[in-house]
């Protein structure tokens, strides 16, 4: 996940701002329908954020009771946090002895919230092979109403234990793809936003912007800019580069370790490392680096590897694991958070970009 101080953070702790709700009501009644199983997506204090999908009539009534409503509400928020503990789909039983699934919704290591599924039985009578996970102090009042609505949790539906974790993998899958699907929109609109910042016209303040609702017309939109302002960042770039290499051709101090830098892109030499191999002192070679490149030893390295890696991703289908191993960085981790800081996009979006050119 990508943040922009807390707002940012703030924003994404939002349900609505991952799922379009109305959109994923319509999947989550068919999703109802297909399984025989009810459906709510919760937030993280297990607050319904969408209507209950096929909700059976025991639990219907049980939900309308204002005390036992309250009893389910916890149950939710439980079966979530179970499930980000795992981080993965959570079967267990609710404080009815009801079969209920928990499918995290996580963002950026933080859980917004959770889609349950449920209100089955066990065939066989095998539910007590699962955890319940939460018990009211006053059972008698639970056994009341599974008395007075005895007909009605009869008729929910049976399902077999390897049946049940199958629907779970299922959505738990499926919850990882809209999540992911919805953080690379995002990504995309950030950029947009970004490069627009970066231009002469108060475009975003224009009528055309107020028009771009989708992310495919973001996308269009995006690419003539992109590529007008990649085209300047080049013309610069090989403008400093040129005077950088007529500053240093001279040097044949920093030619030597130019030569060392370019021969051995999968190292990530220490200053001390590269003055041993220029037969300099490491303080004499970072002085020169500063006079003669116009900037620092660590910071001329780091954003060279990033521009050979923009070049690996323009060019081939090398991962980015590949990449990060081939340019001499310790992790990938590493390397997306050092390409994101001077690129301002993940090497996976990039590479994404660049192919729609």
């Amino acid at each position: 996940m990508y943040c922009n101080g807390g707002i940012y953070v703030k924003k994404w702790m939002k349900l609505e701002n991952i799922f379009d709700i109305e959109e994923w009501e319509i999947v989550q009644d068919s999703l109802a329908n297909v399984t025989g199983m009810a459906i709510i997506t919760v937030d993280y204090k297990g607050v319904p954020v969408t209507k209950h999908s096929c909700c059976h009539a025991f639990c219907q009534s049980i939900r309308n009771d204002k005390e036992l409503s309250e009893y389910c509400q916890k149950c939710d928020a439980r079966g979530g946090l179970e499930a980000v503990r795992s981080n993965e789909a959570y079967i267990y039983r609710c404080h009815l002895g009801i079969v209920d699934i928990a499918i995290p919704i996580i963002v950026n290591d933080k859980y917004i919230g959770a889609i349950m599924a449920g209100q089955v039985r066990v065939a066989n009578g095998r539910e007590g092979d699962l955890e319940q996970i939460f018990i009211p102090a006053d059972k008698a009042v639970l056994d009341e109403a599974k008395v007075r609505l005895a007909k009605e949790y009869h008729a929910l539906p049976f399902l077999s234990k390897e049946r049940i974790k199958i629907i779970a993998d299922m959505l738990f899958y499926l919850c990882n793809y809209m999540v992911k699907e919805s953080i690379h929109k995002m990504e995309i609109i950030n950029m947009y936003e970004a490069v627009y910042q970066n231009q002469d016209v108060d475009f975003l303040e224009s009528d055309e912007s107020k028009q771009l609702k989708s992310a495919k017309r973001i996308k269009d939109a995006m690419s003539e800019v992109i590529l007008e302002a990649n085209i300047k960042k080049k013309v610069k770039s090989d403008t400093i580069a040129k005077e950088k290499e007529e500053r240093v051709h001279h040097n044949s101090i920093i030619t030597q370790a130019f030569n060392y830098i370019y021969t051995h892109k999968s190292e990530s030499p220490s200053l001390t490392q590269l003055a041993e191999h220029c037969h300099v002192s490491p303080s004499y070679l970072s002085r020169l680096f500063s006079k003669e490149v116009g900037e620092s030893y660590s910071m001329f390295v780091t954003k060279l590897k990033v521009e050979w890696a923009k070049a690996i991703l323009e060019s081939s289908d090398t991962t980015v694991q590949e990449i990060s191993e081939g340019l001499g960085f310790n992790e990938a981790g590493y390397f997306i958070k050092v390409f994101k800081k001077y690129v301002g996009v993940t090497p996976a979006l990039y590479r994404s970009y660049c192919k729609t050119q």
